[in-house]
């Protein structure tokens, strides 16, 4: 009973986390910019389907890079100088890419973008985990969850406004966001280190000293003395054969195979594809770009229900209902796609959709992954699997655009609606609770001893 005589500084978590997870809005910015943006690049460099999926999905392959990277650092220099790494990365490829005189250019600033957002979305999620008592972790994770979705509306919202600028508005959408990585630069170097690193590298009065601003002294001694037994007998280096070794494969295998399933649910075409799914019911442009607004908004208000929710519901009856969910709406938008309906039944379709990710499969995923890796190995088994993750994603919208050119825009939502129903088993199989355990007690839950 002893979690009863701790207590905490919550305003002080919640503003380390908050400024943390800005890595997550700028994760939401390029993620959406490129649905705004995309009628005017297929008008300004001339995309046919491969083009438009390679350019959509060149965001995943730096995303790939930066997550390796993300990963090596975190756990050789810490978490903190890898988020300013992100941010600084972000800011300079944002203007690169406004300012791009051609496709090749363009590509080459927007892999770059990837590369900081590869970085961002490993670890502040990470970092968040590692500063937040057990009782709070799943909220204060999907804060992460909450700036990304933040960060696409707003980015919707702009674009929107931006449409009738011109047909260079395309630049303006895009060098917007050095913006917000100029904010989270600064904010970033405010925060602390991860206790958990600084116990790692051999710095346990710093440790201490961070866990003290974040706790009681009952909060220190218990998780300090549980984070020294996490780490005891580890080697001071650790390499990636680690995060294959058979201690620790139930949980590299658990967080890999939930990161591409949350990429080939299917989800971000709609995301990212807004504009060519309305288009192929007849809406006018601005009408499909009120879409991506509406969907942002969607998206962040049943976020907010997964924040609230994810502490008292626990994390696998969320993706079970996620994953079931999804299958049944992708039959229901798949049918009226085929159909033809009208935009408005479409419409009503992809939020509900989008409603039912947002609560489930889109914050839990990042919630579970930032869990369940031991504190050994956590950086680089963050990376793998998030590196898996965006892998996924660029096979997803990379395939769209050609499988709806093959296959009818409504085609491939018959086939991700059999991966949501996989993924339900899966999870009703394979995942195990985490809410309510620390992060040291999860090593026993999902490797054996």
């Amino acid at each position: 009973m002893k979690s009863l005589a701790q207590s905490f500084n919550s305003a002080y978590i919640i503003r380390i986390s908050f400024i943390s997870a800005l890595g997550g809005y700028l994760f939401g910015f390029d993620f959406a910019v490129i649905a705004g943006a995309l009628p005017f690049l297929r008008a300004e460099f001339s995309l046919n389907a491969w083009w438009e999926g390679f350019l959509t999905g060149t965001l995943a392959l730096g995303c790939m890079v930066g997550c390796l990277v993300a990963g090596s650092l975190a756990d050789r220099l810490g978490r903190r100088p890898g988020l300013m790494m992100a941010a600084g990365i972000f800011a300079l490829s944002s203007l690169g890419m406004a300012l791009a005189p051609g496709l090749s250019i363009f590509s080459l600033m927007r892999f770059i973008a990837g590369i900081g957002v590869g970085m961002a979305s490993m670890l502040s999620p990470m970092y968040i985990a590692e500063i937040s008592p057990s009782s709070i972790r799943g909220r204060n994770v999907a804060i992460n969850q909450l700036t990304i979705v933040t960060g696409i509306l707003v980015t919707n919202l702009v674009n929107y406004f931006l449409a009738d600028s011109g047909p260079d508005a395309w630049r303006w959408m895009f060098g917007l966001g050095a913006l917000p990585s100029v904010l989270f630069l600064i904010g970033v170097l405010w925060l602390p280190e991860s206790p958990r690193w600084l116990v790692k590298a051999g710095h346990p009065d710093r440790a201490q000293a961070v866990l003290s601003k974040i706790g009681n002294r009952r909060f220190v001694e218990d998780t300090f003395e549980d984070i020294k037994v996490s780490l005891t007998g580890m080697r001071t280096k650790q390499s990636y054969r680690d995060v294959f070794h058979k201690s620790v494969r139930p949980a590299v295998q658990v967080g890999i195979i939930l990161a591409i399933f949350q990429q080939l649910c299917g989800i971000n075409v709609v995301f990212n594809y807004t504009s060519t799914i309305f288009e192929s019911v007849g809406a006018s442009l601005n009408q499909q770009l009120f879409e991506t607004v509406a969907i942002g908004t969607v998206n962040l208000l049943f976020t907010l229900v997964a924040m609230w929710q994810v502490d008292k519901l626990g994390r696998r009856p969320l993706m079970r209902f996620g994953a079931l969910g999804l299958a049944v709406l992708y039959v229901v938008l798949a049918t009226l796609l085929q159909r033809q309906a009208a935009p408005g039944l479409v419409s009503l379709a992809v939020l509900a959709a989008i409603s039912t990710y947002s609560m489930t499969l889109a914050p839990v995923t990042w919630v579970i992954i930032s869990e369940i890796f031991p504190n050994k190995i956590r950086g680089l088994a963050s990376s793998v699997a998030i590196v898996a993750l965006w892998g996924a994603y660029f096979v997803l919208v990379f395939t769209f655009p050609i499988l709806a050119e093959k296959l009818g825009t409504y085609g491939p939502f018959w086939l991700y609606a059999g991966i949501c129903l996989l993924g339900f088993l899966y999870i009703s199989a394979k995942v195990r609770e985490t809410k309510g355990k620390s992060l040291e007690e999860l090593e026993g839950v999902f490797t054996p001893h």
